[in-house]
């Protein structure tokens, strides 16, 4: 696994905290100096952190389980659902909707009806309705999109939770411990560490700084889907060559016990 480069956490800002007056006692610890009225996050800590993560991260991956990536601010949406889709992982970037995962049933019943509503228009059915109701229906087959589209394979609850802004993000983690499913944040220095399962400790509101923190999390998703991905591949090699074995037994088997058989043996 690739080690960390404190210049390129540097080189991205990822140092910057909250103004001093903001800061939330707790992140004491990840935090290096103050500088101008702004907290300077502890970057060779937040190196350390980051290893932590990656190493739970791919071993979550490599297990299957799907990793639920959260971020509605502005600056940080476009990167998460981008660098999610990579890796094939649901991701909310809209408003989080209340009980995504401590009401689960009912989320997957909405996704439920946006892909009813998709078969609706593949096998005519849309088509014999009003224009009325056309209407109605595609206003809440898009809404629908907008707030759930990015998580309709998510079949079952997720494996982990990985959140940009953790005080922004408050209902999302508050229903991730209820449900005690890991957390993984970017956390700075006005949020509270205690309540996040793997700290990150870094600037949650630079785009700069969340491109790289994401870049770096998605790489080690990416080894551990890959990990999974050959173990499958050798997996299938070696229950052919077991068929194999078996089949060529079974068969000198039955040949054996045919030969053996009185009705054959009069035959001859």
């Amino acid at each position: 696994m690739t080690k960390i480069d404190v210049n390129d956490l540097l080189n991205a800002g990822v140092h910057f905290g909250h103004l001093t007056r903001k800061w939330n006692p707790s992140m004491a610890p990840y935090i290096y100096m103050e500088r101008n009225g702004i907290h300077i996050i502890n970057l060779y800590k937040t190196a350390a952190k980051i290893d932590e993560a990656k190493l739970a991260l791919k071993k979550i991956a490599s297990s299957g389980r799907k990793i639920l990536f959260v971020a509605t601010k502005k600056q940080a949406k476009d990167i998460v659902a981008e660098k999610a889709k990579s890796v094939n992982m649901p991701y909310i970037t809209e408003r989080w909707p209340g009980g995504m995962l401590t009401n689960f049933v009912t989320i997957r019943k909405a996704v439920k009806k946006m892909t009813s509503i998709d078969r609706m228009k593949n096998d005519g059915t849309f088509e014999t309705l009003s224009k009325k109701e056309k209407l109605q229906i595609n206003r809440v087959r898009n809404k629908l999109e907008k707030n759930l589209g990015s998580i309709s394979e998510m079949t079952r609850l997720p494996g982990a939770i990985f959140i940009v802004d953790t005080t922004r993000e408050n209902i999302a983690v508050k229903e991730a411990q209820k449900l005690k499913i890991p957390i993984f944040a970017m956390v700075d220095t006005n949020s509270d560490p205690k309540e996040i399962n793997y700290v990150i400790p870094s600037n949650d509101d630079a785009s700069k700084s969340i491109k790289k923190i994401l870049e770096i999390v998605i790489s080690s998703i990416s080894d551990g889907l890959n990990e999974r991905n050959k173990e499958n591949n050798n997996l299938n090699e070696s229950d052919l060559k077991k068929m194999k074995s078996e089949t060529i037994e079974n068969d000198s088997k039955q040949k054996k016990d045919k030969s053996e058989d009185p009705k054959e043996i009069s035959k001859k």
